[in-house]
């Protein structure tokens, strides 16, 4: 993360900018996806729209928050991206809520109670990738797979759900806009198999 000081009458640099790692769902299931938070928004009477399809992600590594995108660490994220050879896998999630449900508000999320060992699997072999490339600070921490429907929502607790199941063929280095919803593909893996 950027830290810069502040100097006395100066106003501490606000972050523009978010670089993560993450895998998409390919078009058809994402508006697939965006469909499915649309009925659940409406079913539990939440106002707002859910996260356009082609937003629609599971965050894998967060890179920091930036007031400028560093272009050292965007140069090494994907040259550990370069050096991945995996296979693709299928993502499962099988409920449905709020991380924060004890709050009025939070983010309306998938996510799953257990499984999606293909999913951590294919994390940990990323990590080694980040490690090789000295990007290690990243690679620490707790991994709970969620994707992101709908910010801002009234909290409630994870309820479950019908398995909303989806395969994961890619992996995206992203430079994020902070406040604009706009995600910049910066570099791309394609997994095979």
């Amino acid at each position: 993360m950027s830290t810069q000081g502040s100097l006395p009458g100066f106003d501490e640099a606000i972050p523009t900018d978010r670089l993560f790692l993450a895998i998409f769902p390919d078009a058809t299931y994402a508006a697939r996806l965006e469909t499915f938070a649309a009925r659940h928004l409406a079913a539990r009477r939440m106002d707002g729209k859910p996260v356009g399809a082609g937003r629609l992600h599971v965050t894998l590594f967060h890179l920091g928050d930036y007031t400028e995108m560093p272009p050292r660490l965007v140069a090494q994220a994907a040259e550990a991206l370069a050096h991945l050879d995996a296979d693709p896998f299928t993502v499962r999630f099988d409920q449905i809520g709020s991380f924060n449900h004890r709050s009025s508000h939070g983010d309306f999320v998938l996510t799953s109670g257990d499984g999606n060992e293909a999913l951590h699997a294919f994390r940990q072999q990323l990590a080694v990738h980040l490690n090789a490339a000295a990007l290690n600070q990243y690679t620490k921490g707790s991994f709970t797979p969620h994707m992101t429907l709908a910010y801002n929502q009234p909290a409630m607790p994870f309820q479950p759900i019908e398995p909303v199941v989806w395969p994961a063929h890619e992996v995206v280095l992203v430079h994020s806009l902070l406040g604009k919803t706009r995600h910049i593909r910066v570099a791309d893996k394609r997994l095979h198999g």
